[in-house]
């Protein structure tokens, strides 16, 4: 059967005018490779504080992981409350989840400031189990929540039906900050403010080279842009495009679905009138949620490497098949409503789930990613960090990052590694699943 697949993101169409590319031999004060989020936001700051600015993108400020995701916007950091915890000890572990939710905090104050409309659903995120087994660790996630002063809750089932979540969501942890939101509209809202700030932005040109040095210089086809510092924006293409940082993360492939919009009739099949987004306590999660105009958006439940830090396949129609099989399974309502459409995107994945922050070339290059799919947030906050850090200032809400890095190893141990993680945790996954469908 033919699915659905479309390269290119179900939340935005390319800008019809695009910015310039780069041509001839230009110096600026400070470089920005990469127009996602991250960039974007760097970019923005830098510019609005007076600096000669420069944003170099492939294609158009947007189109990568920033307007592809599931529109989560989410204080999740790490694998889990309870496992940061566990690796970060009680003192740091609790430094990292302020983080998060301080990046949740910076993103609403960003969209408001900015006048940005993406359809933000300020209704927290229910992390759902879906089989008994998942009820202990979400409880201890809520426990230690409470302890540490976190703004997180424990919903049981009576709590969950209250809020007419779908029955197949049998408990979870209510988030009390963030939602949901539509990706496309914020990149985009935050490419229209980029554009008027006075940075210079040059879209459909991808980087060839970078030379990391003093002066650091970003080579193009059509010319080449010094800078006396960079900032490298470009999470998953950084290993494969610069071969830099490979031993700190590795891309892959996630996807997402859409369903057409929902008649009246299946909308009171769900309730699920609250606004909750949903993701559930898997180890490769599922997500859920209701759009503006009635469809429902998920997907995740499987992950895509591929050998030597390349590119997995854009389409990956096992992936698209497990993913439905899910959908259906936790709404069997719907079990008439087709899918539209299928799309995904590249993230970088760390060994511990936490992000990477640091500076390369002698703090000439200054990084951030990592995000293992929960980069909306931080991504924000993080490249107005990378910003004031351009200019010499201390971050100190970047220092919760600091820490040993368990590194990934070089190959061909890099790409069995990944396997035997990945089969371990669909595995996992795969007992949960089959449990329910036996009657668990």
């Amino acid at each position: 059967m033919q699915l659905p697949f479309t390269e290119g993101s179900f939340w935005l169409e390319p800008p019809v005018q695009l910015a310039p590319r780069l041509e001839g031999d230009l110096r600026c004060d400070v470089a920005v490779v990469g127009g996602g989020i991250t960039g974007m936001c760097a970019a923005l700051r830098l510019a609005e504080r007076g600096v000669d600015v420069a944003l170099v993108e492939a294609e158009f400020c947007g189109a990568g992981a920033s307007g592809r995701n599931a529109g989560h916007v989410t204080p999740t950091i790490g694998k889990d409350i309870v496992s940061v915890i566990r690796q970060a000890g009680r003192e740091r572990g609790a430094r990292l989840i302020r983080f998060a939710e301080r990046a949740v905090e910076f993103w609403e104050e960003t969209i408001a400031s900015r006048g940005i409309e993406c359809e933000y659903v300020r209704s927290g995120n229910v992390v759902a189990g879906v089989h008994p087994r998942h009820r202990e660790p979400l409880r201890k996630s809520a426990e230690l929540a409470r302890e540490l002063g976190v703004k997180a809750s424990f919903l049981d089932e009576a709590a969950m039906r209250a809020r007419g979540l779908p029955p197949a969501f049998r408990f979870g942890v209510l988030e009390g900050c963030g939602g949901h939101m539509h990706p496309g509209k914020y990149g985009l809202g935050l490419r229209r403010a980029l554009l008027a700030s006075g940075a210079r932005v040059f879209e459909q040109t991808p980087v060839q080279t970078l030379q990391l040095r003093s002066e650091p210089r970003v080579e193009t086809a059509g010319g080449s842009l010094r800078a006396r510092k960079l900032l490298l924006c470009t999470n998953a293409y950084t290993p494969v495009a610069f071969r830099l940082l490979r031993h700190k993360m590795v891309p892959a492939r996630v996807h997402q679905f859409i369903t057409r919009p929902l008649t009246s009739a299946e909308r009171d099949s769900l309730g699920w009138r609250g606004g909750e987004a949903i993701y559930t306590a898997h180890e490769i999660l599922e997500n859920y949620r209701i759009t503006a105009d009635g469809r429902v958006v998920g997907g995740s439940k499987d992950v895509n490497v591929a050998f030597g830090n390349r590119l997995p396949e854009a389409c990956q129609p096992d992936s698209f098949r497990l993913i439905e099989r899910a959908f259906r399974e936790r709404f069997p309502t719907l079990s008439g409503v087709p899918i539209e459409r299928y799309w995904g995107g590249y993230i970088a994945i760390t060994l511990d789930f936490l992000p990477v922050h640091g500076a390369l070339a002698g703090g000439q290059a200054l990084y951030y990613g990592g995000c293992n799919g929960h980069g909306v947030p931080t991504c924000t906050l993080m490249g107005a960090t990378l910003a004031d850090e351009a200019l010499g200032e201390k971050a100190e809400i970047a220092r919760a990052l600091d820490r040993f890095e368990l590194p990934w190893p070089p190959e061909p141990l890099r790409w069995l590694g990944g396997q035997a993680l990945l089969w371990y945790l669909r595995r996992a996954d795969r007992r949960v699943d089959d449990e329910l469908r036996a009657g668990a």
